[in-house]
């Protein structure tokens, strides 16, 4: 007997392990792991850990609309007055919506095709990079930038006290997300329509 199997596309997403960052003596945030593990060939990398927080998320789904206009996207957690961060319960509530919106995104084909939810899932660049990356302003490529940023990165954050690094930004977790960056010139060099032979390069 002969059986075929059939490899059926996966794409799993976690989001977990919220961590406490200090940005000065005045101000903290919490930024959480994305775990991704997936066979898609929308993917550079295959397996992947980044710590992004809640405004990144804003950020994303912000760019993520304004190039598909006509997908209705999933809603985020919403921002709350009355968040705390030093309450498992809201962190973990929160934890659990943007895990949840990843999920829905990752099934829209239209959505995977885009960019910037490569360079958010699968590097730590911030949102002005990876705005500066899409529009071809820098040296490297999508494919670069995730490339480079996995051999950097070859133990898991979540097993590996280093990956604590928060990032020193100095804008706050506000929700006037400013998208003051230049006209979205969208060139796709990631996603669904990228051919797997340019990881070779």
């Amino acid at each position: 007997l002969i059986f075929i199997m059939h490899l059926q596309e996966f794409v799993t997403v976690l989001v977990r392990d919220p961590r406490i960052q200090k940005e000065d003596s005045w101000h903290s945030y919490i930024d959480y792991e994305i775990f991704i593990h997936t066979n898609s060939i929308c993917f550079t990398r295959k397996t992947s850990c980044v710590r992004r927080r809640y405004r990144e998320f804003l950020w994303l789904r912000q760019r993520l609309q304004s190039n598909a206009v006509l997908i209705q996207l999933p809603e985020l957690p919403s921002r709350t007055p009355f968040f705390n961060m030093n309450n498992p319960n809201h962190v973990d509530h929160r934890r659990q919506g943007l895990q949840e919106f990843l999920e829905k995104i990752l099934q829209d084909a239209l959505l995977l095709s885009d960019s910037r939810l490569h360079l958010f899932l699968q590097t730590q660049l911030s949102p002005e990079d990876m705005e500066a990356c899409v529009s071809g302003q820098t040296k490297y490529s999508v494919a670069d930038a995730i490339l480079s940023f996995a051999s950097l990165n070859r133990r898991f954050p979540i097993e590996d006290e280093e990956g604590k690094k928060g990032k020193n930004d100095a804008d706050s977790d506000s929700e006037s997300s400013s998208s003051g960056l230049g006209p979205s010139d969208d060139s796709i060099s990631c996603g669904c329509k990228a051919s797997p032979a340019s990881e070779e390069s």
